[in-house]
């Protein structure tokens, strides 16, 4: 998964690639603009990661699923 982060310190937004198990494990985020612990996650921003052949060549729903991209 991929998850929003914001700094909390110099407000810099960034993204960290991460796990299920990882994140529930306590994820330490550090900003990699000022390298801050002080920060908060943007749950606006959460997204899945798909990989090649999931459900097509660039990981989209195939034509005609009714869904474009996932």
């Amino acid at each position: 998964m991929i998850y929003a982060y914001k700094c909390e310190r110099c407000g810099e937004s960034f993204t960290v690639e991460a796990t299920l198990a990882e994140k529930a494990r306590g994820l330490k985020v550090v900003c990699p603009r000022c390298e801050s612990r002080d920060v908060a996650q943007d749950f606006s921003g959460v997204g899945l990661m798909r990989g090649p052949g999931a459900d097509g060549p660039s990981g989209c729903c195939g034509p005609g699923s009714g869904a474009g991209c996932c």
